[in-house]
């Protein structure tokens, strides 16, 4: 007897991630006018996104402890890595270098995303025996990431 097995991705549904949530499904695309995004498949590790404050340094000459205030956030540069699969590599060499601004969206499994504009460069990772291939796009962020939660990103 042939059984019938529907297989569903639970984790897509949750409504509550207070347990965690593991990575498995998230996704970077890329767009040229910010209207239709074109995914880069075989992703395989997203950097820190966000932003630090830049320390503004305000201690005086009366002061016994060194002050700060919270200047201009300061985006590092993102880089991505990927499994070489030959059409995505070649996808990610379309634009590479051209350093023109393109719009970037990381939709991560529970549909929250991380927005962003900036320029990129492709770099080729390091081949060992018994390694796969791997690149780097390496994305210099200009404006963004500004983020929306899975309910407020339902649409996007």
């Amino acid at each position: 007897m042939k059984k019938n097995l529907t297989v569903f991705d639970l984790q897509r549904f949750a409504a509550d991630a207070s347990a965690g949530l593991a990575g498995t499904g998230t996704k970077l695309e890329m767009s040229v006018d910010g209207t239709k995004f074109d995914e880069i498949g075989g992703i395989k590790t997203v950097p820190d996104m966000g932003s630090d404050p830049e320390n503004i340094d305000v201690t005086d000459l009366s002061d016994t402890k060194k002050k700060s205030v919270p200047g201009i956030e300061n985006t590092s540069t993102l880089a991505f890595t990927f499994v070489y699969k030959g059409s995505n590599f070649a996808t990610a060499l379309t634009h590479n270098g051209d350093n023109k601004q393109y719009k970037w969206k990381v939709t991560y499994p529970d549909g929250m995303t991380a927005s962003f504009t900036g320029s990129y460069t492709v770099k080729m990772g390091n081949v060992a025996v018994n390694g796969a291939l791997e690149y780097t796009i390496s994305i210099i962020v200009s404006d963004g990431p500004d983020f929306a939660t899975a309910s407020s990103s339902a649409g996007a």
